[in-house]
């Protein structure tokens, strides 16, 4: 058999839908992921940001902003990141559509969260790269789903598989 003929055959094409079954799942799981891991942070953030008033931050690193406290930093953390990222998880894992929508939107969040934070506090720290990659990381994941990406075409979310 040539080759040519070896790749008409359903046999030969089965791989690829296998690999991309596989790549498809892969990525779904490390956006729900990454996505859980932000929704816990945002919301474990936002709750001993308001209990410790700030995490031991010194109050001078809001004195170039709008806050005078971590009280609203602190609020909006919780419930509009926390939210977001929250629900942005529940939507992924229910497999509905807009849940692509929501995690863009929790991801964006987080970047302009961080990037606000280091323009206020005038400097970054690990975690702070960290939250903004993780950012980015969820924005890339949502792109390649939405077929963007070339090597991952679309798929609808439905019940069982992510492809």
């Amino acid at each position: 058999m040539t080759t040519s003929a070896m790749e008409r055959t359903p046999t030969a094409s089965a791989p690829t839908g296998i690999r991309l079954r596989r790549l498809r799942s892969v990525t779904y799981w490390s956006l729900v992921g990454v996505t859980a891991f932000q929704a816990v942070s945002a919301l474990a953030g936002g709750v001993a940001m308001l209990v410790t008033d700030g995490l031991g931050m010194p109050v001078t690193f809001l004195e170039s902003g709008l806050f005078t406290s971590f009280l609203i930093p602190g609020l909006i953390l919780l419930f509009v990141l926390g939210g977001t990222q929250t629900l942005a998880t529940v939507l992924l894992v229910a497999r509905r559509e807009s849940a692509f929508l929501w995690t863009a939107v929790a991801g964006f969040g987080v970047m302009i969260w961080i990037y606000v934070e280091t323009a206020m506090i005038a400097g970054s720290s690990f975690l702070q790269d960290l939250y903004f990659a993780t950012g980015t990381v969820q924005l890339v994941l949502v792109l390649a789903l939405l077929g963007v990406a070339g090597w991952l075409p679309r798929a609808p979310l439905r019940q069982g598989s992510p492809d």
